[in-house]
């Protein structure tokens, strides 16, 4: 059995271009908690700014997902490439889409245990063990290729003049992407907690802010609350989602 809560919102936005899910469960505003059993998704999704529509291509994106029905069987990579393909289309034959796009990161836990990430364009996953935060995905921007490529450091990912600039993600008309899907080395041990969340907040929040609110000896739910209201306190001028998921015994 597994505990999962997520909150999603516009943040200082107008509006909201994410969406979360869990389960077959998707929001666009608000929180969500449900203990579950396995197998299933969560996921974050975040539309990509400057395209059209980034709203639709998150929830559209987060919907089509959630119809999969997932279980060890699946060939979730094949499955993704045929959301990407449906938003192709959708926004190629739309003038008010035209082009949308929305990232995508998410764990699928199937009937085994087993956990498999879902990683396209640079929303997160994160996770959280003895007292320690570590960044599991890997993201597919041009500032992670400049670092990994030596040419910029860690602190300069954080202000560089193409942070923005990520690689294609799911509804690109023009270039397919690299969707990764991989399993989770270590698994999930007794008092981890994973996060999943857009860069909304992963922009806006340190590693030691995670570290310092996730040992709270609150609850889960709030202890996102504080995440979220910290990223907002350090400037956070994005739509926020963050999704907790912890593995318990009945």
């Amino acid at each position: 059995m597994y505990y999962c809560c997520g909150i999603t919102e516009k943040g200082v936005m107008s509006h909201n271009e994410d969406a979360l899910m869990i389960g077959k469960n998707v929001i666009t505003s608000g929180a969500i908690e449900y203990k579950i059993n396995p197998p299933f998704i969560c996921a974050v999704s975040d539309g990509v700014s400057g395209e059209l529509s980034g709203e639709v291509a998150s929830s559209m994106c987060l919907n089509l997902l959630s119809s999969i029905k997932y279980n060890k069987k699946t060939r979730l990579k094949n499955k993704l490439t045929d959301i990407h393909n449906q938003m192709a289309k959708h926004g190629s034959e739309n003038s008010d889409t035209l082009n949308m796009q929305a990232t995508l990161c998410g764990i699928a836990i199937d009937e085994d245990n087993k956990i498999n990430i879902i990683n396209i364009g640079d929303s997160r996953l994160y996770r959280f063990r003895g007292n320690h935060i570590r960044q599991i995905s890997r993201d597919q921007s041009l500032v992670q290729l400049l670092y990994e490529e030596g040419t910029i450091t860690q602190q300069e990912k954080k202000t560089h003049v193409h942070r923005n600039i990520i690689f294609p993600v799911l509804g690109n008309i023009s270039s397919k992407p690299d969707i990764k899907v991989e399993l989770l080395a270590d698994g999930m041990q007794y008092g981890d907690v994973l996060i999943l969340c857009t860069d909304g907040l992963s922009d806006y929040v340190t590693a030691s802010d995670m570290e310092e609110i996730l040992d709270m000896p609150k609850s889960l739910p709030k202890r996102l609350e504080m995440l979220v209201e910290k990223a907002l306190a350090n400037g956070g001028s994005d739509n926020i989602s963050v999704i907790a998921v912890v593995y318990y015994d009945e």
